[in-house]
């Protein structure tokens, strides 16, 4: 029995006691049914976890760079489907934590800045995988679609198991690396005063990034993973007063986002990794639209 199963005996209860209470016509009856319930059990660790690291990830302004890990990951799920394997995100896995390690490399060996080396990786692999998979012979079919844009269709017990492991282990790993990690994303050179391990840090950062990006793939696919990992963290960033509020923020939209995308994707039949994307834009255009109202009615006027 995996942790994924285990999670899924604990949250189904209170999934099919909810049921009769969630609004929608089409909505509810998903809630019963074990593949619904593994795929919000997925989506809900995936937004806690990308919650956490996007607000890091803003502060360091890297945020392309879970884009670019997505991309890579899919070359590696390219290669794990033409070989036939039945698990393509221990292939995506591979590749993802690779790339993190050599853009982290030649980042602080200054042989590349981190946005060149991260737009070569982001197009090198993404072509690799659209060519192998033509090579292979099976190009662009349903079950890629899934990766590319998300399928929580394709969330399986063996995928649970796997997201679960991979969130359990990245929240383990940012909750001891917090204080560290918050030092060197403000400012690395204190820190390595300080004595701080700036660059073991940085490089298991960059891996729980390249981890925690795989275990996203299914849920909102490669193409959009910035939706979860970046977006509500920039809303959060609107709002949040310090890094604390930043980081509860960030849960509150990231949930709001992969609610409002299920309820919306299953009572208007849409993609939905795509429709939670939409709607996570849609809360960051709404407050910050209502940021620049408050703040010019609350600006003082200039005297005539």
């Amino acid at each position: 029995m995996g942790l994924g199963t285990i999670l899924m005996d604990i949250i189904s209860p209170l999934l099919e006691a909810i049921a009769p209470f969630v609004p929608g016509d089409i909505f509810p009856y998903f809630f019963p049914m074990d593949l619904f319930q593994r795929a919000m059990l997925a989506a809900l660790m995936v937004t806690v976890v990308a919650g956490i690291l996007g607000t890091y990830l803003l502060i360091q302004n890297l945020a392309l760079i879970g884009d670019g890990l997505a991309h890579v990951s899919f070359g590696g799920v390219a290669v794990g489907i033409v070989l036939g394997s039945t698990s393509p995100l221990w292939y995506a896995l591979v590749f993802s934590i690779t790339a993190a390690i050599l853009i982290h490399e030649m980042q602080s060996r200054e042989i590349l800045t981190g946005d060149a080396s991260i737009a070569i990786f982001l197009t090198g692999m993404l072509a690799l995988g659209l060519v192998i998979l033509r090579l292979g012979g099976g190009g662009i079919t349903t079950d890629i679609e899934g990766y590319l844009f998300g399928n929580l269709l394709l969330i399986d017990e063996a995928s649970l198991d796997f997201i679960s492991l991979i969130c359990l282990f990245s929240i383990i790993l940012l909750v001891i690396l917090r204080n560290g990690l918050l030092a060197t994303a403000i400012d690395p050179i204190s820190a390595r005063i300080q004595g701080l391990p700036v660059q073991t840090i940085g490089l298991l950062f960059s891996i729980t990034t390249a981890a925690v990006v795989v275990s996203m793939v299914q849920v909102v696919g490669t193409l959009l993973v910035t939706a979860l990992l970046v977006t509500p963290a920039a809303t959060a960033k609107l709002v949040g007063h310090s890094f604390k509020s930043c980081l509860i923020w960030t849960q509150v939209f990231g949930f709001s986002s992969v609610m409002l995308g299920l309820y919306f994707s299953a009572e208007f039949d849409t993609g939905s990794g795509a429709m939670i994307a939409l709607v996570a834009a849609v809360i960051f255009a709404i407050v910050a639209i209502c940021q620049i109202i408050l703040q010019s009615l609350l600006r003082p006027k200039d005297n005539l």
